[in-house]
């Protein structure tokens, strides 16, 4: 018998890398796919026009009908995209560290972090990982890999993944409803940027949605704490397709 698919969507300026202390949890008991979004890792730069539609169009080849789709920070809104405009395709939705609807306030503060990157982008990956993982004992060298990661992206279409990031969730907002797969919504206690709120957010703006709150977890929970997100992602499968 064949194991159900899961694919797991990374973060912005991040690769599929960042899944694998997640990745090896769900091993056993899925066919784990972990596909490189448009403009990272693997795949060449994109032009700073690039859409939310775009990156999601690019790596919805990847994704076989039926998957169980796991989206991280702005994989979360892709994956969000996809379940909304190819609905056929996924059968589960889960947003890991997603924004959701922000007011002014939270949207001010990303475009400030936009323009920091813009200006100087070694003072922005610095703030990133301060932002991720200050006080989170995860170790160096998965720090450093993070960091390595981010330093290796091409400026401009990083720059253009990051106003995706910073500004497709008012696109997205409007139309959230309109999602009709069961979803799942999980950030850290702690994360300052996808806050709780902005989860119960989203749980409350889809249809059949439940939110889970990590305590005192950052951002980063697919390597901070991938016990708890896989504990928390297999019961909300278990319970949707007995798996």
């Amino acid at each position: 018998m064949s194991k159900p698919t899961v694919v797991l969507l990374h973060g912005v300026g991040l690769d599929h890398t960042m899944w694998e202390p997640t990745a090896a949890l769900l091993a056993d008991r899925f066919t784990v796919l972990t596909p490189d979004l448009p403009g990272h890792g693997t795949r060449p730069p994109v032009s700073d026009a690039v859409t939310l539609g775009d990156l999601a169009d690019g790596v919805a080849g990847e994704i076989p009908v039926g998957a169980h789709l796991v989206g991280f920070s702005l994989g979360a809104l892709v994956a969000q995209y996809l379940a909304l405009h190819r609905p056929g395709q996924v059968a589960t939705l889960t947003s890991v560290s997603s924004v959701c609807r922000r007011t002014a306030a939270e949207r001010a503060s990303v475009l400030d972090r936009l323009r920091t990157a813009e200006a100087d982008f070694t003072a922005s990956t610095a703030a990133s990982l301060k932002r991720w993982y200050d006080g989170t004992g995860v170790a160096p060298d998965r720090v450093a890999r993070t960091e390595a990661t981010l330093r290796a992206n091409d400026l401009g279409s990083f720059l253009g993944c990051y106003r995706v990031f910073a500004t497709a969730d008012t696109d997205l907002g409007p139309d959230l409803g309109r999602i009709a797969v069961p979803a799942l919504a999980v950030t850290g206690e702690n994360d300052p940027g996808s806050t709780p709120e902005m989860t119960r957010r989203l749980a409350a703006a889809l249809p059949d949605c439940r939110a889970v709150i990590v305590p005192e977890a950052r951002h980063m929970l697919p390597v901070e704490r991938p016990r708890a997100l896989v504990d928390s992602l297999t019961a909300f499968l278990g319970e949707c397709s007995h798996v």
